[in-house]
Parts: C-alpha cells; structure tokens; sequence
C-alpha cells in the first residue's frame, strides 16, 4: 500500500513512487523483499525486519539517504505490543509491519496520511502525525495512572490495604518503566532526525520534529514523576507495615510488663522453705490470689495512663 501526497491524496503502486510529491508506504515483510533494491535499502536493514524486536531500545541507524529504525509500539489497555520497521528520507516514509495483529498501526498510520494531506506536506510532518497518533492516549493513560496512585495512597492513609498491594505496586513500577523506554525510543527517532547527519530535511521541517521532541520530554517527565510516586507508596506501604509492627510488639511488652510479676510471685512462693509463715497461715491462699490481682491491676493502670496501649 503506497500514497502520494501532492496536492490531495491518492492511493499509487510502488513503481509510481518516482520521487514527485511526497510518498508514503505501509507494507509487509515479505513485500518488503521484493522492494527493497528498487529503494536501495540495505540488505542487513530487510534482515532485521524479519524478526519481533524484544526491546524498545533498539537504536536507530543512518545511511547516506536515509534513516531506518525499528519500533516497538506499545500496547495500551492490556493490548500487545506492535513492532514496526520506519525507513525515512527526503519526501519518503517506509513503514514495515513485523507484528500488527490487530491492525491498530496501520490505522494510526492512515490518519497520520489524512492530517497531513490536510495541511502543507512533508515527510517530517507526516512522521510527526504518526508519533502523535501513536502516543494519543498518553495524557488519558497519565491522568488515569495519577489517580490510580492518589486512591492508592488514600488507602494506606486510612489503613485499608490488603497483602496483594506490594503485588499491584511493582506492576505499576514496571509498567511506568515500559513507557519511560517506550518514549525514549520515541526519542531516540525525532533527536537522530534533529541532528540531521546526511542533511536530509528541511530547516521547517526539523523545527516540528523539534516541538514534538519537546512532547515527547514532557510525556517522559510526567511518567518519571508517576514513577516516583508509586516509590513513595511503597515508602508508606512499609512504614504503616513497620508501624502494625510496633503496635505489636509494644503491645506484647506491655503484656510482658504487666504479667512479669506474677512470675515472680509464683516463683518466689514456689520455693517451698518450711520457714516460710504464708504456708501455715490459713488466709495465706486468698493472700496471694489478692496481691496479684493488686499488682496486674496497678501495672494496667500504669500502662494505661502513659497511653502504651
């Protein structure tokens, strides 16, 4: 599937891809085979395309005439990560589809083709509408993740957490670490093409590719500072789980405390010399039974008063 982009859009085969107007392409691996000599692509470049690219730092290269890149587009509401190759030069953009299973790039990348037909052309543009189309629901993604941890954070307030939040915060930690390397490999495409190594763009062109870069940082930052939120919540997670376990023990030495002297009085009466006079006194029983209510309700009183418990 090729377009060129000259005054409207319009729908070409790939031997009509001469260089007029700006031309757009979204193929698949196996067509890319047959194609890439026609567009002087490097045979290493076809390669890589045939296999899913596990990470989102995978870098990008730059040859003489052009740019070629592959990109892991991530998954939002529990879809799966896509992965793309993008080829770019001057007044030509090349997307391969490695992996697409439900069409969802594609599409991005046809209303990233209708914006820019739209508006004035070019292949800097048009690689700016299809990043934007591909990062569309960040801002809904970050609102919906800040309020996540706002509840979250309510919860550990008012001690309404169960043993499965350590579980739900690490998931989060790694979730928001996939999107930090998914807009730094975002990155990584609009700066190589700031730099503009081959001398490719134009001076209007960059300045767009520039702005966007400028999203791309503030997307990353917001997702940096999300970050650092869930590790104040593990923060406050472990101290409300120290704290449980201070009331637990302080509570168990202000039981030792109060009940100590009871052994002691056992102990002590335990020893059983003939000598002693409690043994022969006949109220001697009652005696004991007395002091020790005394003593265990004297300690409470204590405790109490110095609020340990």
């Amino acid at each position: 599937m090729f377009y060129r982009i000259k005054d409207g859009l319009a729908q070409i085969t790939p031997e009509q891809a001469d260089g007029s107007g700006l031309t757009a392409g979204f193929v698949d691996v196996q067509t890319l085979g047959t194609l890439y000599e026609r567009f002087g692509f490097a045979p290493s470049t076809v390669e890589a395309c045939g296999s899913v690219n596990a990470y989102f730092r995978s870098g990008v290269e730059v040859y003489e005439d052009y740019i070629f890149t592959e990109l892991r587009v991530a998954g939002v509401a529990g879809e799966t990560d896509d992965c793309v190759a993008l080829y770019l030069r001057r007044n030509e953009m090349l997307l391969v589809d490695i992996v697409d299973a439900d069409g969802s790039t594609r599409r991005k990348f046809e209303a990233a083709l209708r914006r820019c037909a739209a508006g004035q052309a070019s292949v800097e543009k048009l690689l700016c509408c299809f990043i934007e189309a591909l990062v569309a629901e960040a801002p809904r993604y970050i609102e919906t993740t800040r309020n996540q941890i706002a509840a979250i954070e309510e919860s550990i307030l008012d001690e309404k957490v169960d043993k499965t939040l350590n579980h739900t915060l690490l998931s989060l930690k790694q979730e928001l670490l996939r999107m930090h390397n998914y807009y730094d490999q975002l990155l990584d495409i609009t700066e190589t093409v700031e730099e503009d190594e081959m001398d490719l763009f134009t001076e209007k062109g960059l300045m767009i590719v520039s702005n966007l870069s400028e999203k791309l940082r503030r997307l990353r930052e917001d997702i940096d500072a999300l970050g650092s939120g869930v590790d104040h919540l593990q923060d406050a997670y472990t101290s409300v789980l120290d704290l449980e376990l201070n009331n637990s023990m302080k509570f168990f030495t202000v039981l030792s405390m109060v009940f100590f002297p009871l052994t002691i009085i056992v102990g002590w009466y335990g020893m059983n010399f003939n000598s002693m006079p409690e043994f022969a006194w006949k109220y001697g029983y009652i005696y004991v039974i007395a002091l020790s209510v005394i003593v265990v309700s004297v300690l409470t009183i204590f405790a109490k008063r110095r609020r340990w418990f």
